[in-house]
């Protein structure tokens, strides 16, 4: 949802510094540690839905926009994509991970 919003802020604003923030404590707050998995992956999917509708949209010109992250620098919106793709597929190896070692 912040890589979201960051692609959101770099396409209307003019290179807007975004915030960093600290991942794992994230992950340990009480909706992200007791809720059912099956919530985090509706919210995944809608995330989805929203991101085709938005890239779909875009012009050319509209990739080359971008953020200031504050400990990476300059990112352009395709840059971003390109990173926040990776991420996805890390932690989806992580999940795929676990399944396997757990017999799920």
């Amino acid at each position: 949802m912040n890589a979201y919003t960051r692609v959101r802020l770099g396409l209307t604003e003019d290179w807007p510094t975004i915030f960093a923030y600290q991942e794992n404590r994230w992950a340990e707050l009480a909706d992200a540690r007791a809720e059912d998995v099956s919530t985090s992956l509706d919210l995944l999917q809608s995330l989805h839905l929203r991101w085709v509708r938005l890239f779909s949209s875009l012009q050319e010109q509209d990739w080359k926009r971008g953020y200031l992250h504050p400990e990476n620098g300059p990112q352009s919106i395709e840059q971003g994509v390109i990173l926040y793709d990776w991420h996805g597929r890390h932690h989806t190896a992580h999940v795929t991970q676990l399944c396997q070692r757990m017999g799920w």
